[in-house]
């Protein structure tokens, strides 16, 4: 009689662990396993966890949404080499679609697994790109009363309050500085609403009133931009503490020239870090103590005379300590940490200017995306169902 081997048995909290090591779109998959893991992986305390390990891990992504009508999306994984395609996945923004068929974007921030986007219609989506979660959130009450107002957006964590915050800090674009309307303002998604920070007159204008300003950057629990304060005419940087929330400046280096507006802030490792562009090549300097200006170091000078863009723009670092960023369009380049270029590779045959930034695989949703998301998941079994009916 021939012996049958039996099941392996591995215990729950082993299972837990080897889960809580996956990547999102695994994790999803195998939410049909069982009803145990379903249970288990649209546990709020599960993406948590998750969430947390691969923070922890730098398991980071890099989102590029094209200027092209279609708005193409690629997501790249940029631990991997810039050429492995398998490393590329294309997220669904048709829920904007059906909205406005066409419309121009921009990309206020990103934390937590979540990405903050603009549309210029008058929307602002909050959007997780692993799970294609997305909410729409409501515009300011503020009254413009047909006025043009500018804004610098940032998104971040309230860790204090567990709490998601839009920040926008707008005023109204005037050739008069002294008779300057200004007002900052957060919208929190634990309470569904806009709020209005009181204070005598936000000084801060972005730096280039042409362009559109560029998000804040999320770092230390504030939020942080180069803008300029027009009652000292000076550029420096400005930050927003979540969870204090007050306004703080933070001056630049005295060497690094703020003339060009193709520079802007990044977190390099474990520090805010600063990159300006300029005769052939990119500065990168950074905050060694934060809030300390004279800890300002420049670290790294990295050479573009060989690109055919003739532009990079950092956006993150790898385990091993290589810089990653954009060419302007839909390409990434990776220089090691002795400013030598590794690799440059374009994912779209038609290369056309692209928004990008950094994100972190979630399976984090707010409450509100978490009920779309059981509705969604609902759909998806009723239309099962009647696909096996029909079948039978």
């Amino acid at each position: 009689m021939m012996k049958t081997n039996p099941l392996q048995y591995l215990p729950h909290e082993l299972i837990i662990q080897i889960l809580l090591r996956l990547p999102v779109t695994s994790l999803l998959r195998f939410k049909c396993v069982c009803k145990l893991w379903l249970t288990l992986i649209s546990d709020i305390h599960f993406a948590n966890s998750h969430f947390q390990i691969t923070a922890a891990t730098h398991t980071h992504r890099i989102l590029f949404i094209s200027y092209s009508a279609t708005h193409e999306t690629r997501s790249i994984d940029f631990e991997a080499s810039l050429h492995d395609n398998s490393a590329c996945v294309s997220p669904n923004l048709n829920f904007m679609y059906s909205q406005q068929p066409y419309f121009s974007l921009n990309i206020k921030g990103s934390c937590g697994g979540f990405i903050v986007l603009h549309c210029f219609v008058g929307l602002i989506y909050l959007w997780n790109p692993s799970t294609g979660l997305h909410k729409r959130i409501s515009l300011s009450p503020i009254n413009f009363k047909g006025k043009i107002f500018r804004h610098l957006y940032g998104f971040g964590y309230d860790q204090s309050r567990d709490d998601y915050l839009l920040v926008s800090m707008s005023y109204h674009d005037t050739n008069n500085l002294d008779n300057i309307s200004s007002h900052l303002e957060l919208f929190s998604l634990r309470d569904n609403m806009w709020k209005k920070i009181e204070g005598n007159h936000f000084l801060y204008m972005d730096r280039n009133k042409w362009d559109d300003p560029i998000a804040g950057t999320f770092f230390n629990r504030a939020i942080h931009w180069l803008a300029f304060r027009h009652d000292i005419s000076m550029n420096l940087i400005v930050a927003f503490d979540l969870m204090e929330k007050k306004l703080l400046d933070i001056h630049l280096p005295n060497d690094f020239c703020c003339k060009s507006y193709h520079c802007d802030l990044w977190v390099f490792g474990d520090s805010l870090s600063l990159w300006g562009m300029g005769d052939g090549a990119v500065e990168i300097w950074v905050m060694k103590e934060y809030k300390v200006n004279s800890s300002w170091t420049k670290t790294l000078f990295l050479p573009i005379d060989g690109i055919p863009s003739r532009y990079f723009s950092p956006l993150c670092c790898t385990k091993s300590g290589d810089i990653v960023g954009t060419d302007g369009s839909m390409g990434l380049m990776k220089y090691d940490d002795k400013g030598q270029l590794l690799e440059h590779h374009i994912y779209c045959n038609d290369p056309c200017e692209s928004l990008a930034i950094m994100y972190t695989e979630s399976l984090l949703s707010v409450p509100t995306l978490l009920i779309e998301f059981k509705k969604m998941t609902q759909t998806i079994k009723t239309r099962r169902r009647s696909t096996r009916r029909m079948r039978l």
